[in-house]
């Protein structure tokens, strides 16, 4: 290999100067004098992965990566695939991220698996697999080689509150307390333990954690955070604080605090950071709202690390045998008429836990573009200044993709990327509540992937 133009290709990737870094590795790749050997051809191919990913034409970069893999005598396969997994995410391929992020954990030379983990963590809560993210989550917070578990406690305790489990979710929150991060993110991170606390009838808690998330003055709560926070103050007022508010709290409709103070960044200016040799990005993943469709509140603070695989697939499928339960009354009743309208009944129960209605999450949320300002589409109540607030980030003529929909009994958050007029795309989540048998906007603000590279 030609030692010198691979050098002056490296130097030019520190230097952020992509393209020529890329040329440089093409020539190396092609120099007949010094023609590259097994193991060199797939550093070669993997660095050239690298500068394409930061030039954001994600599917030459697969390409690239795929050859790099082709070479068996190139050794680095994990973080390759971790690389590999992040431009799926990042085509929002969220099915083949995960495929490679497996192959990635799956290598057992792999230094720092926890990237994989988190990365594999995110693109299955975007399936709304919140059992197998939770898994994965908790592997990259227990992975000796993670310098910093916060992220990863953070995104457990999302999974634990999407699984109905707000006391292994105040467990995780807990214990990312005992490291150290920024103060925004500190607060963010205390109202979300705020909103767990209210779901486990700990409204004393709750009203401590809301304080100390407000308490600097440079954040300010959600929406729903501040209906929880007002709740728990007025059950500390009752008297009620640890005893009567735990059913009501799981049964309310409000969901986890997410970041919605601070300039979105559309996924054509974000920074990927792929390049081995330098940092990730520091975004966290504040998830969904979550569902409440039990009491499954915990005191175990190490409850979170005990839990097996099976049991968060357990608690995943809890909806499905609550469904079956449902048919199975069926089979008891003999007259036909009485069958057919408890199936019809159990269906539609079915439906309606399962975040159907009607109208759905998909057309309220065409109807919001189509008319930012329109105050049928938002929750009661909300505010002309809110709606003037989401109708700033819609820009006029905007055409819009659905590319999920995350959803559940009570809320429901939906991804979309609009099309401007001008050519240009951004890429939102709106937040949506249970309206009746329908579904009205909560809250709409931009949305880009937190992705992790290795």
């Amino acid at each position: 290999m030609n030692n010198e133009l691979f050098q002056q290709a490296k130097v030019a990737s520190i230097a952020l100067d992509y393209n020529r870094a890329f040329d440089l590795y093409s020539r190396c790749l092609q120099d007949a004098e010094f023609p590259p050997e097994p193991g060199e051809v797939g550093l070669i191919y993997h660095q050239m992965g690298n500068c394409l990913t930061k030039l954001k034409s994600y599917y030459e970069a697969i390409e690239a990566y795929n050859r790099a893999t082709a070479d068996s005598a190139y050794d680095a396969v994990g973080t390759v695939n971790c690389n590999m997994g992040m431009a799926y995410a990042a085509l929002r391929d969220w099915v083949n991220a995960v495929k490679h992020f497996e192959i990635a954990v799956s290598d057992r030379d792999y230094p720092t698996p926890y990237k994989a983990y988190t990365g594999m963590g995110n693109a299955l809560m975007k399936q709304g697999k919140s059992a197998e993210a939770g898994v994965a989550f908790r592997e990259a917070a227990l992975d000796e080689t993670n310098p910093d578990p916060t992220k990863a406690l953070l995104n457990l305790g999302v999974c634990f509150m999407a699984l109905n489990r707000p006391g292994d979710a105040v467990a995780s929150y807990e214990s990312a307390l005992q490291f150290d991060m920024s103060n925004d993110t500190r607060n963010k991170m205390y109202a979300s333990l705020g909103q767990a606390y209210v779901a486990s009838g700990q409204m004393e808690k709750a009203v401590d954690a809301f304080e100390r998330a407000i308490a600097d003055k440079t954040y300010f709560l959600s929406d729903s955070a501040s209906v929880d926070y007002q709740r728990a103050v007025a059950a500390v007022a009752q008297g009620t604080a640890d005893s009567t508010q735990a059913m009501s709290a799981l049964s309310d409709t409000s969901g986890l605090d997410v970041i919605a103070d601070e300039p979105a960044v559309a996924p054509a200016e974000q920074d990927i950071y792929v390049v081995d040799e330098q940092a990730v990005s520091e975004d966290y993943y504040f998830a969904d709202a979550y569902a409440k469709q039990g009491d499954y509140a915990q005191s175990n603070e190490d409850r979170f690390f005990n839990s097996t695989d099976e049991e968060l697939e357990q608690w995943s499928k809890g909806v499905v045998k609550m469904e079956r339960r449902h048919r199975s009354v069926g089979l008891k009743v003999v007259v036909f008429v009485i069958v057919l309208l408890l199936a019809l009944a159990g269906a539609a129960l079915a439906l309606y836990m399962n975040g159907f209605g009607f109208p759905s999450q998909e057309t309220v949320t065409q109807d919001l573009f189509k008319n930012p300002t329109s105050a049928s589409v938002y929750v009661d109540g909300t505010s002309k200044e809110k709606m003037q607030e989401v109708a700033t980030i819609i820009p006029d003529g905007t055409s819009i993709n659905i590319d999920g929909v995350n959803k559940s009994m009570d809320s429901s958050v939906v991804y979309v990327t609009g099309k401007t007029p001008q050519g240009g795309e951004i890429t939102y989540e709106v937040s949506m509540l249970r309206d009746m048998i329908g579904w009205k906007v909560l809250d709409v603000k931009w949305y880009h992937p937190s992705v992790e590279s290795a």
